[in-house]
């Protein structure tokens, strides 16, 4: 986990890959923390990918400290 609050646009919505090097953890770590409701995702309606907002990074990474 980084110690440096993740730049980020509070309504930006981020994909796995980046939500995972913002916070600096493995995909499988970020997975582990979706499943335990640690962190949640949007979907997005034209391709079914998941999405992380902005806000939603920030309020995880402040929980983690």
């Amino acid at each position: 986990m980084v110690i440096d609050e993740p730049q980020v646009s509070r309504n930006g919505r981020y994909n796995i890959e980046d939500t995972c090097r913002l916070l600096g953890i493995h995909r499988n770590t970020l997975m582990r923390y979706v499943k335990k409701g640690r962190i949640c995702f949007g979907i997005r309606r034209s391709t079914t990918r998941k999405y992380f907002t902005g806000s939603e990074i920030l309020r995880f990474w402040k929980s983690s400290f």
